[in-house]
């Protein structure tokens, strides 16, 4: 049996902060958590390992619902080098689970990466474990294409989605459409039926489209305010749509380049306490600093952190980590740690249908968790029970 003691730690959990908590970590779940004045020490046993938190913050492992890539590899590789590349450095940036985030491509593409990431999480993922696949794309809008390719871009193809979901049940866990362009409502509707999340990006839609998408089964945003049609005083937009109906969360790029931090602090102030996600959209760049990239199969450079598309200059992904994200919402946002923490890790869980195991710290949980001083520095990173090390 395995066995970890934390103690001088600010337990985040869903009920609050335990400011001088304790928690027992057996077997990679965990087993107590509580109070310094309630804990028995004597319970433990002799070969427990003993961690002084030095009242550092305790946090459940992040979870990032939309992901590309990092340090050199992205998830349209399709290989399990590359996978273990992102898993890795992202583990180490605090996101302890993760939906593999394809881009618009042919079918054959979409359809390897399908296959790969399949076999990939049917044997034991050795760094952040991957929950699934976002599908971001080809059913999306080209005149919202950002940094993916419009000549791929396609209306929805439902017969494509049912043989995929034949072949690899449950492992689309989130598909982003543009709900306005031709079969989407019935693509949506099909998703839902599928508990899969059936998310608007990349989107012309308009105030009413979504409304009418919602009705569908639509319940979810990508990476809110980018590519999908902006906020008017007399048409709302999908960003209207998006900010005034609390049947659907939002995701958020919070690196001070996508969103202004009071258009971030606007979305968390109405979708509060469960709408409002953590997002990273990063690409192969993240972790790598400066230099000439590649997305989709059109050239990026990233310049002081920066992703560009290098012809046209549009923001492609990003170089973000979820623990940058973190810091950012505190720092320049406003929001507590614990809010911070609830939109990068239980918010996710309910969006994926995880919450009994993941996303928050509780007895019986897994015990995906960080330890983050009180200077919001990443110490130390758990993925059930198992240290990720540098």
């Amino acid at each position: 049996m395995s066995e970890i003691i934390i103690h001088h730690t600010a337990v985040v959990t869903e009920q609050g902060v335990i400011e001088n908590g304790v928690i027992r970590i057996t077997d990679g779940v965990i087993s107590y958590i509580g109070d310094a004045e309630t804990w028995r020490p004597e319970t433990a046993s002799g070969e427990a390992q003993h961690i002084d938190a030095k009242g550092g913050w305790l946090l459940p492992g992040f979870i990032d619902v939309h992901v590309h890539g990092g340090y050199g590899a992205d998830f349209m590789d399709a290989t399990p080098e590359a996978m273990d590349t992102i898993t890795r450095f992202h583990a180490q940036n605090g996101t302890t689970s993760m939906l593999a985030t394809t881009m618009t491509a042919t079918r054959e593409n979409i359809d390897r990466v399908l296959g790969e990431v399949h076999r990939y999480m049917s044997k034991p993922m050795p760094y952040a474990e991957l929950l699934g696949v976002h599908m971001e794309g080809p059913f999306i809008s080209p005149k919202w294409a950002g940094a993916q390719d419009p000549n791929l871009m396609l209306l929805p193809q439902l017969d494509w989605l049912k043989d995929w979901y034949e072949r690899y049940p449950q492992l689309v866990r989130q598909l982003t459409l543009a709900p306005e362009r031709e079969g989407g409502l019935e693509m949506i509707a099909w998703l839902r039926d599928h508990n899969i999340v059936a998310a608007c990006g990349h989107t012309d839609a308009t105030y009413a489209d979504i409304q009418e998408a919602v009705g569908a089964g639509l319940s979810h945003a990508v990476h809110t305010y980018n590519a999908m049609k902006p906020l008017h005083h007399r048409e709302p937009g999908t960003v209207g749509a998006v900010l005034t109906d609390a049947r659907i969360s939002g995701e958020v790029i919070a690196d001070g380049h996508h969103v202004h931090p009071a258009a971030i602090r606007l979305l968390a102030m109405v979708k509060q306490p469960h709408g409002l996600l953590l997002i990273t959209d990063a690409m192969s760049a993240a972790g790598l600093g400066d230099g000439h990239y590649e997305l989709g199969g059109q050239g990026v450079t990233v310049k002081a952190g920066v992703a560009k598309l290098t012809e046209g200059g549009a923001l492609a992904g990003s170089t973000l980590t979820m623990i940058d994200a973190l810091r950012f919402m505190v720092r320049e946002v406003g929001v507590s740690v614990a809010e911070a923490s609830r939109y990068a890790s239980g918010n996710p869980a309910r969006l994926l249908g995880v919450e009994a195991t993941h996303g928050s710290i509780a007895q019986g949980k897994r015990a995906d968790l960080l330890l983050v001083s009180p200077k919001l520095e990443l110490e130390r990173v758990w993925v059930q029970g198992r240290e990720i090390t540098a």
